[in-house]
């Protein structure tokens, strides 16, 4: 497993996906096929013993672009992929929260700050990872934010002292070029796109 700094990809046996080779039923434990079902279109892994259809979809990615004043608190990660680069605090979505739920939490964990959700900012598609990223607007609570344990450190930046090319994701790029972008008209509208391997 590698990762590509400039496009913020996993890279995994030569190629680009989250999608994961399943062998055994996770319900019964015996081996699985894949094939297309009985009355759907796509390839999924089947149980032949239990009937029991195992989809993988999407994951969510759910975050916070948390602001104080002119500044945009980001994380040095201390994981990979992207160790030592810089991020905004979000990750994946868990069971039984809501997507600003989830954004809040990893704020929480990554940064050790509270935030007020403003509003939904971004919804990136990334398609060749099988991820969709939700990026809350956010403001800090208070000044009173650490380093998780999946962060480095954790620093406000103004947008002259962003890391650019230090950046873990593409995701987060994107949304750092809206958010300054938006600052300079008054108007942040929520931000619909698309990313693949190209861009």
């Amino acid at each position: 497993m590698d990762f590509d700094v400039h496009r913020g990809f996993l890279l995994l046996s030569g190629g680009l996906s989250n999608r994961t080779a399943m062998n055994y039923c996770s319900h019964c434990g015996t081996p699985v096929s894949h094939r297309i079902p009985d009355g759907d279109n796509r390839h999924r892994y089947v149980c032949d013993a239990c009937g029991a259809i195992h989809y993988q979809n999407p994951r969510m990615v759910v975050g916070c672009l948390p602001v104080w004043e002119d500044q945009v608190l980001l994380c040095r990660r201390a994981i990979e992929p992207g160790y030592g680069l810089w991020t905004l605090p979000a990750g994946f979505m868990e069971n039984s929260e809501t997507t600003a739920e989830g954004a809040q939490r990893e704020t929480l964990e990554e940064a050790g700050a509270r935030v007020e959700i403003v509003d939904l900012y971004t919804l990136i598609n990334v398609p060749d990872i099988d991820q969709v990223s939700l990026l809350f607007r956010a403001r800090l609570l208070d000044l009173d934010f650490a380093a998780g344990e999946e962060s480095l450190e954790v620093a406000l930046f103004a947008e002259a002292d962003i890391p650019w090319d230090e950046l873990a994701f593409r995701t987060v790029k994107k949304t750092l070029e809206h958010y300054f972008e938006d600052c300079r008209s008054g108007q942040f509208p929520l931000h619909l796109s698309n990313l693949d391997r190209r861009h």
